[in-house]
């Protein structure tokens, strides 16, 4: 698996304790299998426990080892009631709805989080990436500087000469129109993301144009936004707006983009909205022969991340470890 190496001897060095919010689902089960046959990541699921332990004997996997948290059962629930209502009182929060919501794994899962019970959570393999991060907003929020929860991919594909060509894609899961200073948030902490992976970020703002070769608002918000992003950091290459293969393509970005320092050599993509990011990424997935991994969301206090309701139980594992390097 591409760049796990360097991620596993992180983890091995210091441990965590990840909340996998499905317990009983089969996938959930064989990552947590093989996780639990290392030890750089325990991971706490959630559920009954005699139906996760029948679930994992009826799949044939091994979870001995692993901490079984039943919210409904947890002896100290009314602790963690309590904290989630202090935290939310000011919107409305009574003791009674603090209660209830707190028999939703996906809040009782951020809720170990924030109090400290385990270090990161990997949900939504059966339920949307809504209902993961509205959690994490409410819980866990967003660092002092940042205003908005964005994503991006990793797509990682053997290259010619032997080593992974890798790639960073946002936001393709979370903010549908972002504006221009979003993405300017959005490209800094794809940035921050894309070295944690090895990427050299080369940055490029698509458009369906090219400096300037169409019109638009749509253009002008994405030239707009790489200006805005340049100023404030200096130090990376990014360019904008920019058409993808002016942006990818030597050949093309001679002609369409000359004297530019990204186009043609892009690696790292902000894309105008969600619709083009989705389709770009999956595009490439499926088409590129590309591994994606993500969403890998971006701008929180503390690591969450989302699982794709049709993920395999490989990519539960590749996440997991993901999720815990990123802590």
């Amino acid at each position: 698996m591409f760049g796990f190496g360097a991620m596993i001897q992180k983890l091995k060095a210091d441990p965590k304790r990840i909340v996998l919010t499905e317990g009983e689902d089969p996938r959930i089960l064989e990552a947590a299998s093989r996780l639990l046959a290392s030890s750089f990541l325990t991971p706490i699921l959630l559920g009954d426990e005699q139906e996760v332990m029948n679930a994992a004997e009826e799949a044939g996997f091994n979870i001995r080892g692993a901490h079984i948290i039943n919210p409904l059962t947890y002896d100290k629930i009314d602790d963690v009631v309590k904290e989630f209502y202090e935290i939310r009182k000011e919107k409305g929060m009574t003791m009674e709805k603090a209660a209830k919501l707190m028999q939703q794994r996906n809040y009782f899962g951020t809720m170990l989080v924030k109090m400290g019970v385990a270090d990161c959570l990997l949900g939504g393999a059966t339920y949307s990436t809504a209902d993961t991060v509205r959690p994490a907003l409410q819980i866990i929020k967003t660092k002092p500087r940042n205003s908005i929860v964005s994503s991006c991919f990793i797509l990682v594909r053997p290259g010619a000469t032997g080593e992974n060509e890798v790639l960073a894609m946002a936001d393709c899961a979370i903010n549908i129109q972002p504006s221009e200073d979003e993405l300017v948030e959005i490209c800094g902490e794809t940035i921050n993301c894309a070295k944690i992976f090895g990427v050299d970020p080369k940055v490029a703002f698509l458009s369906y144009s090219t400096h300037g070769s169409g019109k638009g608002d749509s253009v002008d918000k994405m030239r707009n936004a790489a200006a805005k992003a340049r100023e404030e950091y200096p130090d990376v290459p990014i360019d904008g707006e920019l058409q993808f293969d002016a942006a990818v393509s030597p050949r093309v970005a001679r002609q369409k983009a000359p004297g530019s320092s990204v186009a043609g050599y892009a690696n790292t993509f902000i894309f105008p909205d969600i619709n083009a990011g989705n389709l770009g990424y999956k595009i490439a997935q499926r088409m590129g022969n590309f591994e994606a991994y993500g969403p890998i969301l971006l701008g929180l206090n503390a690591q969450v991340n989302d699982l794709s309701r049709g993920c395999n139980a490989l990519e539960v594992y590749s996440m997991a470890i993901i999720t815990a390097a990123l802590t």
